[in-house]
């Protein structure tokens, strides 16, 4: 019986191997060509899997875009543990998640892929989903601390904020990756920070904050 398990693992951990590699293959290939530019059997020669493999484990390329947009969505909020002592204020939180979410659309194959897919979502015959609401929700919640504790600026509201910060943010990224490349977005992201916390602090010192912000998130 042990060995019967023990083959059962093995096979398993062989599966999930070979998920992750097409996933990543897949990733690189629809970041560098585009989900109409990539084909199955691009994925197949990036991966050294054949064709049959794949649809195996990832029934169409849709399936496998789809699969790349939700390995980059859930990787995301657990950044967000990384900040959750009470002693941290809240919107200083709030500007260290940006910049390891910036960190990771820089550096992480996958975030960039499923960011470029999310781009390119009406060109795949599948609903691809959106970050957006939990996302909203999240800065929603620290906003709502940051009134809590007399952080926030008299007249700020944290839902509508939070949708506003949200959508600026990934408009933001989108813009510097297309114009400027990846490689500048965390100085543009600085930037973006220095006027809006004007508007957010309640006592504004953007300058410090932010600096304190990426102490916490070392480059």
């Amino acid at each position: 019986m042990a060995h019967i398990i023990e083959g059962g693992t093995y096979v398993q951990d062989r599966a999930r191997a070979t998920r992750r590699s097409l996933l990543e293959a897949a990733a690189q290939l629809f970041l560098e060509q585009g989900y109409v530019g990539t084909s199955i059997n691009d994925i197949s020669g990036r991966s050294g899997k054949t064709s049959g493999a794949i649809y195996f484990h990832y029934s169409s390329k849709e399936k496998l875009a789809l699969a790349v947009v939700r390995e980059q969505f859930a990787a995301w909020p657990q950044l967000a543990g990384h900040y959750a002592a009470p002693e941290v204020p809240p919107l200083e939180k709030l500007v260290t998640l940006s910049f390891e979410v910036a960190r990771a659309l820089r550096e992480d194959v996958i975030a960039r892929a499923g960011a470029r897919l999310w781009a390119e979502r009406h060109s795949i015959d599948a609903a691809v989903p959106a970050p957006f609401a939990a996302w909203t929700a999240a800065v929603t919640r620290l906003l709502a601390d940051a009134r809590v504790k007399g952080e926030l600026a008299e007249g700020v509201e944290p839902s509508s904020t939070a949708t506003t910060l949200v959508c600026a943010f990934f408009g933001l990224y989108s813009l510097t990756d297309e114009v400027a490349g990846e490689r500048v977005l965390a100085a543009r992201l600085h930037q973006w920070w220095l006027l809006v916390l004007h508007a957010l602090q309640a006592r504004p010192d953007p300058a410090a904050l932010i600096a304190r912000a990426r102490a916490r998130c070392p480059e």
